[in-house]
């Protein structure tokens, strides 16, 4: 069996739907699982309505329209007959989105998150699953909520491997076209998680181990993986090939391009993955599989932007010591805050950070109790693996360096623009 995995820039529109139906007839379908995502920028117009619900804004009537709205006009371009079984199919899930708006009691902004945020995924899956069966290419929709179980930690739910292994093996039906949710699962009592954004890569993994795939192939609007984002660097060049162990470096880092938990259950079993362009679907893409660490090897660059350079030292001028940092990274893992770059001195110690649940603020409250806090915002973060002279040059060329990190093969540099 292999796995497919389309993202929201695939399935934006009805042509990007009826391009899906085109790359299965022509890469081919049968005994293939496909993964889909929200359609287009979906989960950032159903996170507007999150946010109006909590905040009993006036213009939550109004975001929620606009996610009807901007299915319905997909629905419209695609199915000619307005009588389809899936105006009724959308429609039933636009109305339990509403019902759980209406009726749900809980003040949990992750549980409510989780509990919006799959319609997106849900709806999305429908329309492709009704429209390709329309089209005569037959297949079953399956709820992945019914296979992929996790713990209750909403938002970023931790998979329960075991209980997982046995939904799938039991209930995926092979030589089907199956297709599916990404980014979803569901906790013991049933209530739907997520896992982490982006992790739609990840489903497609789930799946893919759990089933002993041959391969995973993620489809994007590019060629491949490219040594960087061609949004800010120029000249950015295909990599034809790179190893589990350099890709889980790159993902580390921010490459966007894989997400990290992908990787790890595939390297278990070798199972190889492509990043293939389903633009032009019959390009070779990158393969990420055993083999060479990185082909061809030349620089690659990784950008983060939005991050915060926070500096601490103690108030007493004394050193920072290892209990120091014990309780430094306590207040991160309580704060869920992800650090990307450390250094430390005698007396003070930096942190590169991505505040992504806008917890800064109350971290750094109890930061300033014991410590003395600085902090620069919306500062950049770049990244190259493999660097030579000239790559360092390229990142701060123009910037102002407010910390710099060189290790073996990897350069980091925290720039203010």
């Amino acid at each position: 069996m292999k796995i497919f995995k389309f993202g929201g820039a695939s399935v934006k529109d009805a042509d990007g739907v009826k391009n899906v139906l085109n790359v299965l007839k022509t890469v081919g379908h049968e005994d293939v699982l496909i993964v889909v995502s929200a359609m287009g920028k979906m989960t950032n117009a159903l996170e507007l309505v999150i946010t109006n619900y909590f905040d009993k804004s006036t213009e939550f009537n109004a975001s929620l329209q606009e996610v009807k709205k901007y299915h319905n006009q997909i629905l419209m371009d695609l199915f000619d007959d307005e009588d389809d079984d899936v105006f009724f199919a959308i429609n039933s899930h636009l109305a339990d989105l509403e019902y759980f708006l209406r009726s749900n009691k809980s003040p949990n902004y992750s549980f409510v998150y989780d509990q919006v945020i799959s319609y997106g995924e849900l709806i999305s899956t429908t329309i492709v699953s009704h429209y390709f069966n329309e089209q005569g290419l037959k297949n079953s929709w399956i709820d992945v909520r019914n296979f992929i179980k996790t713990d209750n930690n909403y938002r970023d739910g931790n998979v329960d491997w075991e209980q997982t292994q046995k939904l799938i093996s039991k209930g995926v039906k092979k030589k089907n076209l199956n297709i599916t949710q990404g980014f979803l699962g569901s906790d013991e009592n049933n209530f739907t998680t997520t896992l982490g954004r982006e992790g739609s890569d990840y489903t497609a993994a789930i799946f893919a181990y759990c089933l002993g795939a041959e391969s995973v192939t993620i489809w994007k609007d590019v060629p491949g993986v490219m040594n960087a984002d061609p949004r800010y660097f120029e000249n950015a060049i295909l990599l034809n090939q790179i190893s589990y162990r350099e890709a889980i470096e790159l993902a580390f880092y921010g490459a966007s391009v894989i997400h990290p938990k992908t990787l790890q259950p595939l390297q278990r079993k070798e199972i190889p993955l492509f990043v293939k362009s389903f633009i032009n679907p019959l390009l070779p893409g990158t393969s990420v599989s055993k083999g060479a660490d990185l082909d061809p090897l030349i620089p690659c660059f990784i950008i983060k932007k939005n991050q915060l350079l926070l500096s601490l030292s103690s108030l007493d001028f004394s050193f920072m010591m290892e209990d120091h940092m014990s309780e430094i990274f306590a207040l991160f893992s309580e704060h869920k805050i992800k650090v990307n770059l450390i250094q430390n001195s005698a007396i003070s110690f930096s942190v590169c950070i991505e505040d992504k649940y806008g917890n800064f603020d109350a971290l750094k409250t109890s930061l300033s109790k014991k410590f003395k806090v600085s902090y620069n915002e919306n500062v950049s973060l770049y990244t190259v693996r493999h660097f030579d002279e000239e790559a360092l040059q390229i990142v701060e060329k123009n910037k102002t360096i407010l910390l710099k990190q060189i290790s073996r093969g990897t350069l980091q540099v925290v720039t203010k623009e």
